[in-house]
């Protein structure tokens, strides 16, 4: 019987975040029903680069979730873990905010995620790797990069 039971895995796309998913699943033991990926899309971060920008006539919070999707659907593929949950959540409140929502709400017993993204205003004022370790009612996990 492994340690934890529900491992969430939060996943912004970074380095850190696809070391954060390998780590995540050796702790679910490849067993992809004890894990779930999230992303968050921080409608609208503060910060937007010209590849996030959506076509005109294309409504913005789903152009940023329709991508989100795919790219944490080729990242679970190409962890050999697609079959486990995966969601994308689009919300006014930073990812942190989400993020132990999203635990508290699935009885999650850990969340892994990289110790840092670059990415918004928080990439200034805190990180949110930090918030989550701090409010979360679960145990966190946070995957640094050694150099």
């Amino acid at each position: 019987m492994p340690v934890y039971q529900r491992i969430l895995c939060a996943v912004d796309f970074s380095s850190l975040s696809g070391e954060a998913c390998q780590r995540a699943l050796v702790l679910a033991e490849h067993n992809p029903q004890h894990l779930s990926f999230v992303h968050v899309v921080e409608y609208f971060p503060g910060e937007r680069s010209n590849e996030r920008i959506p076509p005109e006539d294309v409504d913005p919070a789903g152009y940023e979730s329709d991508k989100a999707r795919a790219r944490l659907a080729a990242l679970t593929s190409s962890l050999g873990c697609a079959a486990a949950h995966q969601s994308v959540l689009v919300s006014p409140h930073s990812a942190w905010h989400e993020i132990v929502r999203l635990a508290g709400a699935n009885g999650t017993d850990l969340i892994v995620l990289g110790s840092h993204g670059w990415h918004g205003v928080a990439a200034q004022l805190g990180s949110t790797a930090s918030a989550v370790a701090n409010r979360a009612h679960c145990d966190v996990l946070t995957v640094r990069h050694w150099v």
